[in-house]
Formats: structure tokens, C-alpha cells, sequence
């Protein structure tokens, strides 16, 4: 099994969902992105995503897309990305790490050379928001080949006939889009959940972690009840923002603000038992 494999397989023999959380790379600059990263374990993160900045983000709320800008104005690449990741397994062998982000920079870097960077700099898996199961052979052979998971997103929308297929072209966990639109724009209900996470179960025996909307750590426990894990990803770049000077620069306590509030987080979902 692989990271993301063996973090679920515990967390199952727990009784608890998982804590994923979701910071831009680079954002707001490499050294306290680095930090934050580094941080995240020990804050509560049972799975870390890190978004790769591109210029035309189009599934991202505002608040992402302008922590992509910040990453961008500061150097950040999908080289550099990366970077960031074999500098956090230096001192964490264990915890998994998804790439999320869009599929011109992998085109653009390569997809082969890509996917054999990202294994061997300790990515475990990709979230390719642009790169439906129709299109999956531009990238899954080599992800493959690398032992790298290719985690799909299902939607509100995503009807039966096509849910098995999607489903079917998915590893590691299964993310679950909990609104139609961008995010950080809205919550869904906890009915809405609830009703949506069973349908999904007769095809996958995968874990699903709903994220898009999640914002605060009593939505985070909620999802992880209903479902097998939280994604967090506006919220903390939020936070994230709210933390810096008026040149968007990280100040003292920038790192500490955001594991704060993953703590919280963490705390929450800890304190409830899994239904999955």
C-alpha cells in the first residue's frame, strides 16, 4: 500500500475521518509555505494538498485564485513545487501528499518527466481538475506507472450513468465536490450530504473526503461523520491572508495563525466518529 493507502487503513481502524488540507504552494512566499508545510502533522493534517499556482484557475473561489497570484509574484513553479515537497519529506516520511492543479503545467513540463519527478520528490497523488476519465490516457499511464493515485472529483451533478465510470477511473480517495460552482463560495447541508455520500458507496470502496465549502471546524466534523474525511482549503487561505502586511508579505505569526486554525480543525474532526 501506498501513503494515502495505509493513512486511511489507520484512520479506519480509528473510527475517525480525515483531515485533508489544501494551501497553495509557494503562498505567500517559498520559506513560509515551507514552514506551513512542515507544520501541518503535527497541527492535525492527516493529508496535505498543495495547490500548484496557474494563471487561469478556473474551479478556484477568489480567495484561491488570489493565493495563486501571491505564489506566482513570488517565484513559484511547478519545478519549484516540487522542491517544496522533497524539502518536507526530508523530515516527514509518512504523511501523504496530493498535488492539486491543472494539467498546461504538467503538459507544458512534460507529463512523463512530471510524473516521474513528482514519485521520486514523494508526491502520492494528483488531483487534475481539468482532465475529465474521457481524457485520463493524457496522464494515467504514467501516474501509473509511478505509483502515483489520480484522484477524481464527483459533483452534485455528476449523474448515474456517468458516476461508475468516474468512479471507477479513480484511486486513492474519492473527492467530493459538496456544491455545483467555484470554491469557498458556499456551504452545502448536512442533509444534502448525507443524502449524496450512499450514493456514491455501491461503486467505490475507496474513502471519500467532501470538500468545496467546508469552512469552518463544525463543517469539517460534520463532513468527516457523514463521509471519510474533510477537505479545508479556503478557510486556511484565508486565514493564510488575513495574516499578512499590506504588501502581502508573512509576518511573525503568520505560520502559527494557520496551524492554529488547523488545530481547531483537527480538534473537531477528531471528535467524531466516523459513519463510513
Amino acid at each position: 500500500m501506498n501513503r494515502i493507502a495505509d493513512r486511511f487503513a489507520a484512520l479506519k481502524r480509528e473510527g475517525r475521518g480525515a483531515l485533508v488540507t489544501f494551501l497553495e504552494g509557494y503562498d505567500p512566499d517559498p520559506a513560509t509555505s515551507l514552514a506551513i508545510l512542515r507544520g501541518l502533522p503535527g497541527a492535525g493534517a492527516d493529508v496535505i494538498e498543495i495547490g500548484v499556482p496557474f494563471t487561469d484557475p478556473m474551479a478556484d473561489g477568489p480567495s484561491i485564485q488570489k493565493a495563486g497570484l501571491r505564489a506566482l509574484k513570488a517565484g513559484a513553479t511547478l519545478a519549484g513545487v516540487l522542491a517544496l515537497v522533497r524539502d518536507f519529506r526530508k523530515e516527514d516520511a509518512a504523511t501523504p501528499v496530493v498535488l492539486m492543479g491543472y494539467f498546461n503545467p504538467v503538459l507544458s513540463y512534460g507529463v512523463d518527466r512530471f510524473c516521474n519527478d513528482a514519485a521520486a520528490s514523494g508526491v502520492d497523488g494528483l488531483i487534475m481538475v481539468d482532465v475529465p476519465p474521457e481524457e485520463a490516457d493524457e496522464i494515467e499511464p504514467q501516474a501509473k506507472a509511478n505509483g502515483l493515485d489520480l484522484i477524481r472529483l464527483v459533483a452534485p451533478t455528476t449523474d448515474e450513468a456517468r458516476l461508475p465510470r468516474v468512479l471507477a477511473a479513480t484511486t486513492g480517495f474519492v473527492y467530493y465536490v459538496a456544491i455545483t460552482g467555484i470554491t469557498g463560495t458556499r456551504s452545502a447541508s448536512g442533509a444534502d450530504l448525507s443524502a449524496a455520500i450512499p450514493r456514491l458507496r455501491p461503486h467505490t470502496d475507496l474513502p471519500i473526503c467532501i470538500g468545496f465549502g467546508i469552512r469552518t471546524p463544525e463543517k469539517a466534523a460534520e463532513a468527516a461523520r457523514i463521509a471519510d474525511g474533510a477537505v479545508v482549503g479556503t478557510a486556511l487561505v484565508e486565514t493564510l491572508a488575513a495574516s499578512l502586511d499590506d504588501q502581502g508579505r508573512a509576518k511573525p505569526d503568520t505560520v502559527r495563525k494557520v496551524l492554529d486554525h488547523v488545530r481547531a480543525l483537527a480538534e473537531a474532526v477528531r471528535g467524531v466518529k466516523s459513519a463510513a
